[in-house]
């Protein structure tokens, strides 16, 4: 089998408030941090015991994970199983970065987000060079709000030109024309974030080829469909893989739609889909969105 998996476990707490975050924050107890920390090596040990399956792993934690030392730890040992395809996870980049020593960068992967506020513009750069001189695969990505596209400006000129600076459009924003033509000039993507997109109905690659997983196990298709497929540790989900069509009306988070087999985004991320890395410079200029897209809110 080649599956892939969004692993989110209990981890709430995070170093940064960033005013526009939708995720309910905490400041998790040490009972709490000890339930994550268990929950997350349980599920390392069942990913490095799977050896007759090819298996992709996207960390997304509500809080920030690569500040807590069992998730170095398990993304860097994770990285060395031949039958891990590639290890990734969402991260404010806020942690230091030399246990990426421990890690193989030819699997390993990080999905990072600048937040104007919460760090220093210059710390924040001097971390995604040393990235770069690792040879670690990264991506980099900013909330499209307006306070942001200086910064944003900013950043897309100073790094080198093959990293990849996504937008994300920003929670409860509706952009006019001008708005997202400035956007789509840093990221030639920005059009799929801008909108929800339609997907009741519509085949998605969740639930047969990736799933969703809980700390405790728990499986559904993705992490916006609640029904149950099983539990991972049981094996009761392998028999509820299957090709199935999206159950809700609209599909708004990236995580999410980039797996809607109507949307060329495998192509245009072939081999870095976990971590937002296309396979090419996105060219500049509109994208040409397949099929129809709902107006509206978006993701963060």
């Amino acid at each position: 089998m080649d599956l892939t998996l969004l692993y989110r476990g209990p981890l709430a707490s995070c170093d940064y408030d960033c005013p526009y975050c939708p995720f309910a924050k905490r400041r998790d107890t040490g009972d709490q941090l000890r339930a994550d920390r268990a929950a997350l090596e349980r599920f390392a040990r069942w990913a490095a015991d799977q050896s007759g399956d090819r298996l992709s792993v996207l960390f997304t934690p509500w809080g920030e994970g690569l500040v807590r030392s069992w998730y170095r730890r398990t993304l860097a040992e994770l990285s060395h199983q031949p039958h891990i395809r590639r290890v990734a996870i969402q991260t404010n980049l806020s942690c230091r970065t030399d246990w990426l020593a421990e890690a193989d960068a030819d699997t390993l992967a990080l999905w990072c987000t600048y937040h104007p506020g919460q760090t220093r513009y210059d710390r924040f750069l001097a971390k995604c060079r040393d990235l770069g001189e690792r040879g670690v695969r990264f991506s980099v990505g900013v909330v499209g709000l307006p306070e942001h596209l200086d910064e944003a400006r900013r950043l897309r000129a100073a790094l080198p030109e093959h990293v990849y600076l996504w937008i994300n459009a920003a929670e409860a924003h509706t952009y006019t024309d001008a708005e997202a033509d400035a956007w789509t000039a840093l990221d030639p993507l920005f059009p799929y974030s801008r909108h929800p997109h339609t997907s009741a109905g519509l085949p998605c690659r969740t639930g047969e080829s990736v799933i969703s997983v809980d700390g405790d196990g728990a499986v559904r298709r993705c992490h916006f469909v609640r029904t149950p497929l099983g539990n991972l540790y049981d094996g009761t989900y392998r028999a509820a893989l299957r090709p199935r069509p999206c159950p809700l009306a609209v599909c708004d988070c990236h995580i999410g739609y980039v797996h809607l087999e109507t949307l060329p985004l495998y192509d245009v991320f072939a081999g870095g889909v976990l971590e937002r890395v296309p396979a090419a410079v996105p060219p500049s200029g509109p994208v040409d969105l397949p099929g129809p897209g709902a107006a509206g809110a978006r993701e963060v």
